[in-house]
């Protein structure tokens, strides 16, 4: 079966965490661990997690990731 893969980014605030926690609900799973960089232009710091999907039907580039 096809496997699809997403990276979630977002500034580091609960946001994130939930951004995570509702694709895990969804039944994606983690992809190695999470990452944080600063951003200068935001001021703020940014977290990224990389998050995998099993699926039914097959690949193709037009798919909304997260809505799978």
């Amino acid at each position: 079966m096809p496997q699809i893969y997403r990276c979630i980014t977002e500034d580091d605030t609960s946001t994130f965490c939930h951004r995570v926690s509702e694709a895990l609900s969804k039944g994606w799973a983690l992809h190695g661990s999470p990452t944080m960089a600063h951003d200068p232009s935001k001021g703020v710091m940014r977290m990224a997690q990389a998050v995998t999907k099993t699926i039914e039907t097959e690949y193709h580039p037009d798919m909304k990731l997260g809505q799978q």
